[in-house]
């Protein structure tokens, strides 16, 4: 049996450039891959079967399933596999667990199947079955630009406590279409916001989350007087700074002691809030 981790992501930039002639949007991201991780096990089989822990999660509505049957697309291979997804990232939080799931299947059966498939060709892949999905390949600190699929290595982020909230509001399908959708010209930017971002990487200086910023963020906190309600009670309960995690609804805020991570997440778990305490990922830390 083969198993994997398919970690959770941040976006620590989320800028939208502009519509595209395909009818996606440009953007230019910073995104930092964190400890909260799915798990995936592969087992050889004649058939081929979906499970998971998480009475939620439909095989029927996940890359995982469009990321089989992919493979066996390009590649012919006919061989069957039993997957078991142990889901801990919450469902369409804004935090990547579905497209992380799918990269983790495109790693994963690349081995069992015995594919050998290079990396381009899973990368190239993994844009087919989403913008975010490529990322997952590579983990760490990356660049996204394009439609997503174009995916840099940057350095690593200095390690970080992330304390991350999930508030009780419901979410379907296609959320992340309805957030481009709401945005207005003044959400647009030209891709510095990032560029900064980058360049403190890779030049070493301090990063401070003030370098953070989402483009999403003025539209769905206008939209949600409960996704404001608990960015307040995240600020009422220490957090020096909260951030939306994609497009939502997750929440974060970003802080360099566990001794203050752990405090501010007690205090939020005590307020009956659905909260994580994880770290942020160095590249290839996961990988296996």
């Amino acid at each position: 049996m083969l198993t994997l981790q398919a970690p959770a992501k941040l976006n620590l930039t989320l800028e939208v450039i502009g519509k595209r002639d395909d009818g996606y949007h440009e953007i230019r991201s910073v995104v930092q891959t964190i400890g909260l991780c799915d798990r995936l096990l592969f087992q050889a089989s004649r058939q081929t079967e979906y499970s998971s822990n998480m009475p939620e999660w439909l095989p029927e509505q996940s890359l995982v399933t469009r990321a089989v049957d992919l493979l066996r697309e390009a590649t012919g291979c006919n061989l069957g596999v039993e997957i078991q997804v142990e889901k801990y990232i919450p469902l369409m939080s804004g935090l990547g667990g579905d497209s992380s799931d799918a990269a983790a299947v495109l790693r994963g059966l690349n081995r069992l199947w015995e594919l050998d498939l290079p990396q381009d060709k899973l990368r190239e892949l993994a844009s087919r079955l989403g913008s975010d999905v490529a990322l997952f390949l590579y983990g760490g600190t990356v660049l996204m630009e394009g439609r997503g699929e174009q995916v840099t290595p940057l350095p690593s982020l200095p390690t970080m406590w992330v304390v991350l909230v999930l508030p009780e509001i419901p979410q379907e399908s296609g959320k992340t279409g309805r957030a481009y959708e709401s945005l207005q010209e003044a959400d647009y930017t030209d891709g510095r916001a990032t560029e900064r971002l980058v360049e403190v990487l890779k030049t070493g200086r301090d990063f401070a989350p003030s370098l953070l910023f989402n483009a999403f963020e003025r539209s769905a906190y206008a939209g949600s007087s409960e996704l404001m309600a608990c960015r307040e009670r995240m600020l009422s309960a220490g957090a020096d700074n909260v951030y939306l995690a994609g497009s939502g609804p997750a929440q974060f805020c970003l802080l360099k002691e566990r001794d203050g991570a752990e405090g501010l997440h007690d205090r939020l778990s005590r307020q009956g809030m659905e909260v994580y305490l994880v770290e942020t990922l160095a590249t290839g830390e996961w990988l296996s």
